[in-house]
């Protein structure tokens, strides 16, 4: 009876050491994934300009990798941004379009943030942070599950235990 318990923590161990390694850097993380960020219609200049900025301040805390537009990348990244004011609460839409190595789009992010202006030219630096920060948010998380589904299954196989009736066999720390 001792030495099945031993066995189950074992096993318990493994699979908990398992679990861990899928969070590493290969699974757990958007690292390794250059993005080019192609345009943001909708902003004047002067806003897109802080906004790319703010954009990637926000990539930079979420282990994104923006690479210039003219650079190589596994995916390039479109944005549209819009204002809406209903009941008196103006929203800034965001509409991010990010397209494969194909130009295919693999997906499209959304969402809207409350402003407190009208107008898109007059988002302030704190507004834009917000959007930039929820933005990244999304696409760092594509990035992490696109990269989980396209990483490949270890060369290495895993090793298992061998079940032996001896107790001492099992050394727990």
């Amino acid at each position: 009876m001792a030495g099945m318990k031993h066995v189950g923590r074992l096993a318990a161990l493994t699979l908990a050491a398992a679990l861990a390694a899928c969070q590493g850097p290969l699974g757990g993380s958007p690292e390794g994934v250059p993005v080019a960020l192609e345009s943001i219609d909708g902003a004047p200049a002067p806003i897109r300009t802080a906004l790319v900025d703010e954009l990637a301040s926000a990539a930079t805390d979420r282990k994104v990798e923006l690479v210039g537009a003219s650079a190589d990348a596994r995916y390039r990244v479109r944005g549209y941004l819009s204002t809406s004011t209903e009941g008196g609460e103006t929203k800034v839409a965001y509409v991010w379009d990010v397209f494969d190595s194909q130009k295919r789009r693999a997906k499209r992010l959304e969402g809207t943030s409350a402003v407190t202006t009208s107008s898109i030219s007059d988002l302030d630096k704190a507004a834009l942070a917000k959007l930039a920060q929820a933005s990244m948010d999304e696409i760092a998380e594509f990035l992490t599950a696109s990269k989980s589904e396209t990483s490949s299954v270890p060369e290495t196989p895993i090793q298992t235990a061998e079940v032996s009736d001896d107790e001492s066999a099992v050394a727990m720390q």
